[in-house]
């Protein structure tokens, strides 16, 4: 008996990994970032952002997703509204690498396997990695290249809107905040051990940075035998 339901769950279960269907593609946007050097604005993108993305739709309501995106990240003080920044007039120039992995759940059903147009805002959040440059100001206030890269976790926050342009293609607009554990991407506190001389701004606030674009993914996969969770 024991043999006989481990079989059905087997069976089960490749039934299911075949059925499911799933979205692959890329994020086309901008980026901007929010923490201790350049503007404050929290969606203002000053730089291009490029990613892959891929989907596993397990309900007409949820998928898991994960993605790997890339920007170019700026921040230039000049372009603040405060006067202390302005007149300090920091600047940077990163490169940031992340890698996200979370939940995208939508407010309306979003059958993929009926031929009418659908349309429905959703949410995702998950967990995120990015990999960027490490270096700080000097006290002339020129940066300085410590030559090392760290790993900043952080938690995605982002809304969307989507819908199925053709049978296969899916087509959304989101903004996707990422709230980090770091204060180190803008290179307001150094990496290496400096007792804090040449730490600046708050150090007590972590950094932010905001992806905002369009999404063009396709589908693939056979009718799914949806879950109950």
């Amino acid at each position: 008996m024991r043999y006989l339901i481990l079989l059905l769950l087997s069976l089960i279960c490749l039934n299911s990994s075949h059925s499911q269907i799933y979205e692959v593609g890329g994020f086309v946007g901008g980026s901007n970032f929010i923490g201790d050097v350049g503007a404050t604005n929290y969606i203002s993108p000053n730089t291009a952002a490029l990613g892959l993305m891929l989907k596993w739709n397990r309900s007409p309501r949820h998928s898991w997703r994960v993605s790997v995106i890339y920007a170019d990240l700026k921040g230039y003080d000049k372009d603040s509204d405060d006067p202390r920044r302005i007149q300090r007039n920091y600047e940077f120039d990163s490169n940031l690498l992340e890698f996200s992995a979370g939940m995208e759940f939508t407010f309306f059903d979003f059958d993929l396997h009926t031929s009418e147009m659908k349309v429905t805002p959703y949410l995702y959040s998950g967990i995120s990695v990015a990999k960027h440059d490490n270096f700080y100001y000097d006290l002339n206030g020129d940066i300085v290249d410590e030559n090392t890269s760290s790993w900043a976790y952080g938690i995605p926050i982002t809304l969307g809107i989507k819908t199925n342009i053709t049978n296969h293609i899916i087509l959304g607009a989101e903004i996707g905040a990422r709230y980090t554990f770091s204060d180190e991407i803008d290179g307001s506190v150094p990496d290496g051990d400096f007792n804090g001389q040449f730490s600046i701004g708050n150090t007590n606030s972590n950094d932010w940075y905001v992806f905002t674009g369009l999404t063009l993914t396709y589908t693939f996969g056979q009718r799914p035998c949806y879950c109950n969770f």
